[in-house]
């Protein structure tokens, strides 16, 4: 057996390694990383540093970005080669080798634009400094809603540590609470932004047992964080935290559009990143009888293998066997009374080495009401509903992507203007397509700033 890894801290004052340290094991339940939990006290201390260090110069620090999201896709970062870590945080958190590999991709290459995503956000009224021209005739300049900003980052995927570089980015000094299932990346990121030419006191790692979570958030300006229903609903009406939640995406044909056109556009959105994205779809709806798409969308499903997570054809996430075994049951409680086409005997397939993955499911529902067509899972697990005119938007309420097949005119301005789905495509485009400069969820920089009447001689 090899030694364990060890993620340390990343404090004001370098690394620490705490007492208190919790084993984050590989998806067979073997021994990996040790994660050291820091106390509050130290919470407090590195979260006072940030609120007292001075924000680096733009383009000091966007160059520092640029150079840090190279180091951190292709170089050696604290001893580990790229491709050690890759291996690592598939084996750590099961996510499929591939889908860490565009992960990481796509997190540097956030690193080297994300001020100009940011600057879409900005109001075209307004400008980033006091000193542009514009102010001498009386202008808005976009500023910062505070200094510090912290993350409850998620586990699930690498690629969500692509989004609070925007933050840092437009000058907050950032601290991150990593997820136990996969800290890893964080502390490799963090680590290579510290190596480019960010002090110390700018961005710290700090990982926490429960106790000491919100008390990251309590001493930062604004923070964001990501969670179940639950996360969403306890900070609801908290103006400074920005929570992200399940996303509940789905796709809608209507009867003026055949669904055997758009398949494999279909089926793309419910499997890419393993399905475990919050844009990847939970239900599908269709003007007419569901069961011929729901019989397209298993046969084609069931044709994914079961490999280990570490694989380069690897498709769907890995678990330990209880994890696996609780989603099982509880798909098949939420499942009962419905038409099972793949996955109703269960969903469980055990590897080699002693993990599981969750085979593809798919159920047709009667109602396009029905509870189930807002259940998300953690793989590619589908409802198939009818759609009727009557029913209309009010189906898609708290959807996060929305993906309508449809010539009606009318419907889609209706759901576009429904405020509670949040991104709607139109056509032959899948529910995780995302491009830098476009909204996932509301820009961010709505969240992380305002705007300041400025004048001056």
């Amino acid at each position: 057996m090899t030694d364990p890894i060890f993620i340390d801290a990343l404090g004001p004052n370098g690394s620490y390694r705490a007492r208190n340290r919790l084993t984050v094991p590989d998806v067979a339940g073997n021994p990996l990383v040790e994660l050291s939990l820091v106390p509050r006290l130290y919470v407090t201390r590195a979260m006072s540093a940030l609120h007292k260090a001075e924000t680096l110069p733009t383009e000091q620090r966007l160059t520092a970005m640029r150079a840090a999201g190279e180091l951190f896709a292709t170089g050696v970062v604290d001893g580990m080669s790229a491709a050690d870590y890759q291996y690592t945080v598939s084996r750590m958190s099961g996510t499929p080798l591939p889908i860490v590999q565009r992960a990481v991709r796509a997190i540097a290459r956030s690193a080297a634009s994300s001020y100009d995503s940011a600057q879409k956000a900005r109001p075209v009224g307004a400008v980033n400094d006091w000193r542009d021209p514009k102010a001498r005739e009386g202008t808005a300049v976009w500023i910062r809603r505070g200094d510090v900003f912290a993350v409850h980052a998620a586990g699930n995927h690498p690629g969500v540590h692509s989004l609070w570089l925007e933050a840092l980015a437009l000058g907050f000094r950032v601290a991150v609470r990593p997820s136990r299932r996969e800290p890893l990346t964080p502390y490799r990121l963090i680590s290579a932004l510290r190596a480019s030419g960010f002090g110390d006191d700018q961005i710290v790692l700090l990982p926490t047992d429960y106790a000491e979570a919100d008390e990251i958030l309590r001493q930062a300006d604004l923070s964001m964080v990501y969670g179940g229903q639950d996360v969403i609903d306890k900070y609801a009406a908290d103006t400074t935290v920005l929570p992200n939640g399940p996303g509940r995406s789905k796709i809608l044909v209507t009867a003026d559009s055949d669904w055997r056109d758009h398949i494999d556009m279909i089926v793309d959105s419910i499997s890419h990143e393993g399905g475990t994205a919050c844009v990847n779809t939970t239900a599908v709806f269709v003007e007419g009888d569901p069961a011929p798409l729901a019989e397209a969308i298993a046969a084609r499903l069931s044709a994914i293998p079961s490999l280990p997570p570490e694989d380069e054809k690897a498709v769907l996430t890995a678990y330990s066997m209880p994890a696996a075994r609780k989603i099982d049951g509880y798909l098949l409680a939420k499942a009962a009374g419905t038409r099972a086409h793949l996955g109703g005997d269960g969903v469980v397939d055990e590897l080699p080495d002693g993990s599981a993955v969750l085979r593809p499911a798919v159920h047709e529902l009667d109602d396009p009401f029905a509870e189930q067509a807002n259940v998300e899972l953690a793989f590619p697990c589908v409802w198939v509903a009818p759609w009727t005119r009557e029913a209309g938007p009010a189906v898609f309420h708290d959807t996060l992507v929305l993906t309508a097949v449809t010539k009606d005119e009318k419907l889609l301005d209706d759901l576009l203007a429904d405020p509670t789905i949040k991104n709607l495509y139109i056509g032959d485009h899948p529910t995780y397509w995302m491009t830098p400069g476009v909204p996932h969820d509301a820009y961010l920089g709505e969240f992380l700033m305002r705007t300041k009447a400025v004048i001056r001689d």
